[in-house]
């Protein structure tokens, strides 16, 4: 894996390299400019609705983007990512209109639901684009610092956006709606700009033109013959459920409850995400930080016992602490986003479909989402909120050391030491016990296409 930190060896990026990353940076930002994220959970209960309908549409929510992810990602495979792009822009933006048009439990069920077939018409056709759209130009030793840039630029959008959310609904209640769906549709400019290579490049283009010949059930079955011929990417896919799954219950479905419960106001709400957004953002800015004494995936193991102990440690402090505490946590997941996502991407074998895996790894992270979302809404009805976060915590601390293990055991550390050279069937890939200095060639199923 290469780290974010360029050297000299280090390709200089072409202008069709730099476009690509820019119109990426504003599609990421407007896209995931959602204004009514702050307010979202007191939004729906000045509607009329209960905890426990609040927390069970968020488990449909997770359960319906698992069911979308698969179909979405063939598509992106076969139609191609940039129109995945625009595709998923289209429904975000009318997604965002229906609590406008139908604030009841229904309307914000729809909503959601929408929600969900829009972020995964883009979950893995986004990373893929900028992946194979900087790889075709010979730039891929950028990717980590551009996908960590554009996770920075959306936040630090957020961190200027959120708070005007609490004055803006005082003037139009609907408000927050109504600016994410301009939002929504602003990123689909930036998806109609994005150039043909960021789809594939030269042979990329081959390989998504071999695919097309073929049928989406021959997609899925690539893709489920990648998996199993390649443990160490399943295992990867497995090791990153941690980072995704805390952060996304954390930051959207715990966010407000954990802060009323030590008695922060719902005035201050947007103040104290705006602060996360900052520190978020700038440890997804930075992931060459993090020393390079450790391997890429021993990282994201530490990082993810360490999002589950600040997690845990909000409920012994006070409401500063608290603050404290949940900014540390968004610092720590700004860190582990793109080193996880790279991780993944390195992963992928030759041949394989991206998209559709990427998409896989959504299903597999959402699904855990869904379970943790339903577990959620009971400890919230119980009363136990403290006892969800220790029991999270502990669940983490005890599945993380045994996924890197298991990441040892496919990979072991000698071979990583050693020099990168050509991975027969069988050959485990060297990428676990020190960082390499390029992506990972993963053996490859029988059967596989040609990469795009």
């Amino acid at each position: 894996m290469t780290w974010g930190r360029r050297r000299s060896g280090d390709p200089a990026m072409t202008p069709a390299a730099r476009r690509i990353i820019r119109l990426n940076n504003g599609f990421q930002l407007l896209f995931n400019l959602l204004w009514w994220m702050p307010v979202f959970y007191a939004y729906q209960r000045a509607a009329g609705l209960s905890d426990g309908q609040i927390f069970g549409i968020q488990s449909i929510y997770y359960v319906a983007f698992c069911l979308f992810e698969i179909p979405t990602g063939m598509v992106a495979d076969r139609v191609g990512a940039r129109n995945c792009l625009r595709a998923g822009a289209v429904v975000m933006t009318a997604a965002n209109l229906v609590p406008v048009l139908a604030p009841s439990y229904t309307g914000f069920l729809v909503h959601f639901l929408a929600i969900a077939a829009g972020r995964s018409l883009t979950s893995g056709a986004a990373s893929a684009c900028l992946y194979d759209g900087l790889r075709a130009e010979g730039a891929d030793a950028h990717y980590l610092r551009a996908e960590g840039t554009a996770r920075a630029l959306g936040l630090a959008a957020k961190v200027v956006c959120w708070p005007l959310v609490g004055p803006l609904m005082s003037v139009a209640h609907q408000s927050p709606y109504v600016l994410s769906a301009a939002s929504a549709a602003a990123s689909l400019g930036c998806a109609l700009a994005l150039p043909r290579i960021a789809t594939g490049g030269t042979a990329a283009g081959a390989g998504t033109r071999g695919r097309r010949k073929g049928t989406l059930l021959r997609d899925t079955c690539a893709a489920l013959r990648t998996l199993r011929s390649s443990p160490w990417l399943a295992l990867l896919m497995a090791q990153g459920v941690a980072v995704f799954t805390l952060s996304r219950i954390c930051q959207v479905n715990l966010f407000q409850p954990v802060l009323l419960e030590h008695g922060i106001a719902e005035s201050g709400h947007g103040s104290v995400l705006a602060a996360m957004t900052v520190a978020e953002a700038v440890a997804s800015a930075r992931p060459q930080w993090l020393s390079r004494r450790l391997s890429p995936a021993a990282w994201v193991s530490v990082l993810s016992v360490a999002l589950a102990a600040s997690l845990a440690g909000t409920t012994v402090g006070g409401p500063w602490a608290v603050v404290g505490l949940l900014c540390a946590f968004a610092a720590i997941t700004g860190f582990g986003y793109p080193v996880q996502r790279k991780l993944i991407n390195d992963a992928i074998p030759q041949g394989a479909p991206r998209a559709t895996l990427l998409s896989v790894e959504s299903i597999v992270d959402r699904g855990v989402c869904a379970v943790a979302a339903v577990a959620a809404g009971a400890y919230l009805a119980a009363g136990r909120l403290d006892a969800l976060l220790w029991h999270s915590a502990a669940v983490t601390c005890v599945l993380m050391p045994v996924l890197h293990l298991a990441l040892r055991r496919v990979c072991p550390a000698p071979a990583a030491r050693g020099p990168r050279r050509a991975h027969g069937a069988g050959t485990a890939p060297a990428a676990v016990a020190g960082p390499v200095e390029e992506p990972v060639a993963l053996p490859v199923g029988e059967g596989v296409a040609p990469h795009p």
